[in-house]
């Protein structure tokens, strides 16, 4: 409504009859205001002094905003622009100057945080430019373009890292053996990165990649081996398998991976038949104890056969030497043998001697076993003949 309304006030001004002078007064008014303090012409007609007060006591129009702006738009005042009429000093950078500054410090600190890169010793930085790869940075304080042109990715090559499968503390893994059973299978697979670019560019989700590598190689080498196999002594043998299949696949992909190693953990029936499970195998670990008990006592007889026939060698030769002698001898042999273990005393003489009731020479016969000491019998005291 301000401005509104000093527009109308203009355009009231400037459409009246009467001729104005340019500092707002009338030309046919009395001049004696002016001609007191200016000088000027005291006729109706003369030109007034543009600094007095004009009749009626007013200088004119109050100014708007619109003239304040207007004003300021201009540079009126003495000032160099929107300042409000204050003067620039001299040697003073301008607006567009510490702008500049401003921006050129930013662009500065963007090119020194994304141009160096420190690599530790177990990293290596995979470099692309605008996304394509351009080299491995090595070990140490590097220096590359600035992004958005260039990228540094930073791999871990001696970290090992570790999947366990089932994944988690609990859960099954059920696995069918060669010979058409199940069992509930637990290991682990170690790998780290032998080639980061490889790693980077060729795969995607890498230890998604290495989990579905071990569950089908693991799986495929079971597929051929028999359950006593899997739960007894050939475990070994099964984890490198699985480890060369596993890095064969991955060697066909170009990952970069390098398996370390496969340990099954635990390798038992489900638990639905775990007690039936160990009846059997209880059973076997017997069957198997009495077979090599059996081995052990036909060694020892076969030692012993070799021992006797070794002995009837040497005796043989001596036969051979002396026969007459040697059948002597064993017949002497043989009969001390035989009468050691017999209950008659013998004695060579001519004629027929009466029996002879020899203290001690006599064989007692065993007791009876019995629960009450009462019952025990009597220890014999005659011979007999």
């Amino acid at each position: 409504m301000t401005i509104l309304s000093g527009w109308l006030q203009r355009f009231t001004i400037f459409n009246s009859d009467r001729p104005k002078s340019p500092w707002g007064g009338s030309g046919g008014d009395n001049g004696n205001t002016g001609g007191n303090t200016g000088g000027g012409s005291g006729g109706d007609g003369g030109p007034r002094n543009p600094w007095s007060v004009p009749p009626g006591g007013a200088r004119g129009p109050k100014p708007t905003a619109l003239d304040e702006f207007l004003k300021r738009a201009k540079g009126s005042g003495g000032g160099g622009g929107f300042g409000g009429g204050r003067p620039r000093i001299p040697g003073s950078p301008g607006a567009g100057t510490l702008w500049g500054l401003g921006v050129g410090l930013i662009v500065l600190v963007w090119v020194l945080f994304t141009s160096i890169h420190q690599i530790g010793p177990q990293q290596r930085g995979v470099v692309t430019w605008f996304g394509r790869y351009a080299g491995t940075l090595e070990p140490g304080i590097r220096m590359t373009l600035p992004a958005p042109i260039a990228s540094v990715t930073k791999v871990d090559v001696q970290k090992i890292r570790l999947d366990d499968f089932p994944e988690g503390s609990g859960g099954e893994n059920l696995v069918l053996t060669g010979d058409q059973n199940i069992i509930d299978l637990a290991y682990s697979v170690r790998w780290d990165v032998s080639n980061p670019q490889d790693y980077s560019f060729q795969i995607r989700n890498q230890q998604e990649t290495v989990r579905a590598t071990a569950e089908s190689a693991m799986r495929a080498v079971m597929a051929t081996t028999t359950l006593d196999e899997a739960i007894g002594a050939g475990r070994g043998a099964i984890e490198g398998r699985v480890q060369e299949l596993m890095q064969t696949v991955l060697n066909d992909y170009n990952a970069g991976i390098r398996i370390q190693g496969v340990a099954i953990k635990q390798a038992q029936p489900p638990a639905a038949v775990s007690e039936d499970f160990k009846a059997v195998s209880a059973a076997q670990q017997a069957a198997q104890g009495n077979i090599n008990l059996a081995r052990g006592y036909a060694q020892q007889m076969l030692a012993q056969a070799q021992g006797e026939a070794t002995s009837f060698d040497k005796v043989y030769a001596q036969y051979k030497l002396a026969p007459e002698v040697t059948r002597r001898r064993m017949y002497y042999e043989t009969m001390e043998n035989v009468l050691a273990k017999s209950d008659k005393t013998i004695i060579e003489a001519p004629g027929v001697v009466p029996y002879l009731p020899i203290p001690g020479g006599t064989r007692r016969l065993p007791e009876p076993q019995t629960t009450a000491p009462a019952a025990q019998a009597a220890p014999a005291t005659g011979g007999s003949q």
